[in-house]
């Protein structure tokens, strides 16, 4: 919030529930196309820790200039893999896009694969992890969730003709938490004719995970470490220790793991278990309610 403070509160959007990607994504090219008929957007994830920042620059650059130069095309960017990753989905780069170094067409989406699978896409050298940011024409991916996802296209027109009214807030709360909750990659772009990717070679971490977390913060001499309330590690090595409240977490002998705890629940994992996590939420959430989540 700090660094938005010098920004006007109008060109600020706030969802009044979370409906994934493709709503968020589709109110605010709606908002913009109402106000520049022809403004490109871009989508960058706020938990991504991206180093340089001036080769991160130079990938957006060539980015906003392909879809310059291609009005319908979308274009997303793949991080070149430094490992076999299996919480990420995988782009498999295609031929060069005409006209644009450093860009190319996407010959096809794959989703998260298992670790012999993904050995074989790194070593390939065609593939890249999916980072989930993107830039496109606002009209383009306002006519493509029209035709790919008209449920939400007709209830964020109609929020956006309500933009900038008095009627505003109130279209936004009885309209958005009733749309199709669904992200952007599936309901439109592994489905669009015309989609690109900026390879961008940089040091990428999605902090939207406890082991990707975990990597930002400093380890004392055995690799441990602490956020939020106080914890005591004895014997402990490559432990993470997270407490959201006056609740002391004690750890000994523990080797490779996280311990997550927060008013409502206490997460116990192996560090390299962590990217099976949505699993056992699904459960958790099955068996309880969201009241965990």
């Amino acid at each position: 919030l700090d660094d938005l403070a010098t920004l006007p509160i109008s060109q600020v959007i706030g969802e009044p529930i979370g409906r994934d990607t493709a709503n968020a994504v589709g109110l605010s090219a709606a908002v913009l196309a109402k106000r520049d008929p022809e403004a490109i957007m871009s989508i960058f994830t706020a938990d991504h820790v991206i180093e340089p920042v001036a080769d991160f620059q130079a990938a957006v650059r060539t980015a906003f200039e392909a879809v310059e130069e291609n009005p319908e095309m979308l274009v997303t960017f793949g991080i070149t893999p430094t490992h076999a990753a299996t919480g990420y989905g995988y782009v498999q780069r295609g031929a060069a896009l005409g006209g644009r170094p450093g860009a190319y067409k996407v010959a096809a989406f794959r989703e998260k694969p298992d670790e012999a699978t993904a050995e074989k896409y790194v070593a390939s050298g065609q593939y890249l992890w999916n980072s989930g940011m993107f830039v496109w024409r606002a009209r383009t991916i306002l006519q493509l969730l029209k035709e790919f996802l008209p449920e939400s296209y007709q209830g964020i027109m109609r929020i956006a003709q309500a933009w900038d009214t008095p009627q505003q807030q109130t279209v936004l709360d009885e309209v958005y938490p009733n749309l199709p909750k669904i992200s952007i990659d599936f309901a439109v772009l592994e489905k669009a004719p015309q989609v690109g990717v900026v390879p961008m070679p940089v040091s990428w971490m999605d902090v939207g995970s406890w082991a990707s977390f975990m990597q930002t913060l400093s380890p004392d001499e055995k690799g441990n470490r602490t956020s939020g309330g106080a914890s005591v590690m004895v014997d402990c090595k490559n432990t993470l220790a997270v407490s959201q409240d006056d609740h002391l977490i004690a750890a000994m002998g523990t080797e490779d793991l996280l311990i997550i705890h927060t008013p409502q629940a206490t997460l116990v994992c192996p560090v390299g278990d962590a990217e099976k996590l949505k699993r056992l939420v699904q459960q958790v959430q099955g068996n309880f309610g969201p009241r965990y989540v």
